[in-house]
């Protein structure tokens, strides 16, 4: 797994976050391209960036054996673990958001969390949402202009991934149980784009959750983490009294 840092290291210079980046994405284009990793820094955090399994400059291993249901939950309890975190925030937009949410059922405890371009149907239903982007692997590079999978296929083309690996990944997340979103206790911030509904509803996850909040930022799922909001929302939750 590829680790970009960003920010002062250690409890007494930078409070450690972990960003987590969204399907067919990586930490560069998700946190560090538009300046949210950069405005969080200046927030005195530091900034823990993984490239998500099959992601960026991570493994993309094709051995199914590599791709165990809940797989990167699993990654990041191990990234926890292996920088010894115990007092940390968690922030996931999209995939990384399903994945921060399956973490803490885990067990793992930020003592923050941010679930970014998410709504409850994102977690509650992702079957829903694999076929629609194993269908844009199916069809890469044939996808009209007009075809609500064409810009999911424009984005992909921008990055150089595996497809195969990707599919493999794709199997390994698993619906969650609005019930089970119950155990999420930690002050948690629902943060969306005002055009963004492509994981469901925002205020649905509010509601499901025990103490949540939502903010909205300008743009779109794909485009809202281009805006300057997304990294001040996210200095905003992470820095206030609560």
């Amino acid at each position: 797994m590829a680790l970009h840092r960003l920010g002062a290291k250690g409890p007494d210079e930078g409070r450690p976050v972990i960003l987590l980046h969204g399907l067919f994405s990586s930490a560069q284009v998700n946190w560090v391209k538009y300046g949210t990793a950069a405005r969080l820094a200046e927030a005195g955090f530091e900034c823990l960036m993984p490239d998500l399994r099959a992601h960026g400059q991570s493994a993309a291993p094709q051995d199914p054996a590599a791709y165990p249901r809940d797989v990167l939950a699993r990654d990041l309890e191990a990234l926890v673990a292996h920088l010894g975190l115990t007092d940390y925030d968690l922030v996931g937009f999209s995939l990384g958001a399903r994945t921060a949410t399956r973490g803490v059922l885990a067990g793992l405890a930020p003592r923050r969390l941010v679930l970014a371009g998410m709504g409850l149907e994102g977690l509650a239903g992702w079957s829903r949402r694999r076929d629609f982007f194993l269908d844009v692997l199916d069809r890469f590079g044939t996808i009209p202009r007009g075809d609500p999978a064409y810009f999911a296929q424009a984005f992909l083309k921008t990055m150089a991934l595996d497809h195969d690996a990707l599919r493999l990944l794709l199997g390994t997340n698993a619906d969650t149980d609005p019930a089970e979103l119950a155990a999420l206790t930690m002050p948690t911030l629902v943060l969306c784009g005002a055009e963004d509904t492509d994981n469901g509803n925002p205020d649905r996850l509010v509601d499901a959750l025990p103490h949540a909040r939502r903010a909205v930022i300008p743009g779109g799922h794909m485009s809202c983490v281009t805006e300057p909001a997304m990294g001040l929302a996210l200095a905003d939750f992470l820095g206030a009294a609560y």
